[in-house]
């Protein structure tokens, strides 16, 4: 029997040259969603065999940015620029070989940023240790994909991110499976679908092993979206552009480019000289969603200098947790001035949503 990698090689040469139509849709899908389970199969395997020295990071702050780019993109001279940190800095590739971590303090947030090794194509199969690079990635909030303005062929990059079961700028469907012990495939679209049919969905299921489930299709997917889903294991993460050494070209000629990335936040930079980077770390601190959140202690006033930092979304309760680990265990109630609230003063529970610049007072137990 053949082993795994070439089983996945055997699925890549029919997916290659069996053409998209009508007739083979259901066949593509299939084919489609073994590839996957096969190569999931494969990273399982090598997750399990020896370890290679990996690139050890610790994570700290409010967030993690990775900058990802091709080598001598300039990576190493803009995480010296915005943060604390002495990346080796040089005119030729690969001058990073670890990973070197930052901290850039913007509007009360500490945002950690990661140099990373350049990626080169296949660096998802291993090459120039491209494995280690990307686990890092994968623990990163943001991603702030780097180019050159000289070489912005930004697919090689996503195309690997997305190999390593990274998704950018997406989301999850919305898909809900309801494992049984007994009936079969059951399939409910609430909305009219452009590729999947019922028989296809319960094809792709069965090949993941999925024989007896309830799976309900809220919006119109494709075969990519429903195998993400089925795997469990991809990863949604945002990411946005700086296109470095802008500094070297006319305006013109950047605005093609921009017209190239379309879809994309783009930020133009020239890192050596600085410029175009305090727009860089507003659209860093964007894109990570943040809130602030001004604490007063009961009988003070609001300490309005250094707010607490957190993601938008977060709850009382969250809060409770950024600030003491027995704080949310002996939690009476809180009080809320500010957008999130009904009326100044709001007397609220640990499940009650915060909004940027909301003045809060927590009340414990003594």
């Amino acid at each position: 029997m053949p082993n795994i990698e070439e089983q996945i090689k055997e699925v890549e040469d029919e997916l290659a040259k069996t053409q998209y139509n009508k007739n083979t849709q259901h066949h593509i899908g299939r084919l489609k969603a073994k590839m996957a389970r096969l190569k999931d199969e494969a990273e399982v395997r090598r997750s399990k065999g020896p370890k290679t020295a990996g690139y050890a990071v610790r994570k700290s702050g409010n967030a993690t940015v990775a900058i990802v780019g091709f080598p001598s993109v300039g990576k190493s001279t803009l995480l010296n620029k915005i943060t604390n940190a002495q990346s080796a800095v040089a005119a030729y590739k690969f001058t990073t070989l670890t990973c070197v971590p930052g901290l850039m303090e913007y509007k009360g947030a500490k945002i950690q940023i990661l140099d990373l090794p350049g990626l080169i194509k296949d660096a998802s199969k291993g090459k120039g240790r491209g494995r280690e690079v990307l686990s890092v990635v994968r623990s990163a909030d943001l991603i702030l994909l780097m180019i050159d303005v000289f070489e912005t062929n930004i697919q090689v990059l996503v195309e690997e991110l997305k190999t390593a079961n990274l998704r950018l700028n997406q989301r999850p469907a919305d898909i809900v499976i309801a494992k049984k012990t007994r009936g079969g495939i059951i399939v409910n679209f609430t909305t009219k679908q452009s590729t999947l049919d019922e028989d296809l969905v319960v094809e792709m299921m069965n090949e993941y092993g999925h024989t007896n489930a309830d799976i309900v299709i809220r919006e119109d997917i494709d075969e990519d979206q429903l195998i993400d889903y089925i795997s469990g294991n991809r990863l949604f993460l945002p990411a946005i552009v700086a296109i470095n050494k802008t500094d070297l070209v006319q305006p013109d000629y950047l605005k093609l480019i921009e017209k190239r990335l379309k879809g994309w936040t783009l930020i133009p930079i020239a890192a050596e000289k600085g410029v175009g980077l305090d727009r860089l770390k507003e659209e860093m601190y964007k894109a990570l969603r943040f809130i602030r959140i001004y604490m007063k202690p009961q009988g003070k006033d609001a300490d309005m200098v250094e707010p607490l930092v957190i993601k938008d979304g977060s709850d009382i309760g969250m809060i409770c947790d950024s600030i003491h680990r027995d704080f949310k265990k002996n939690f009476r109630y809180a009080q809320i001035w500010g957008k999130s609230a009904r009326f100044p003063g709001q007397i609220v529970g640990l499940d009650h949503k915060v909004r940027d610049q909301d003045v809060v007072t927590i009340i414990v137990k003594r």
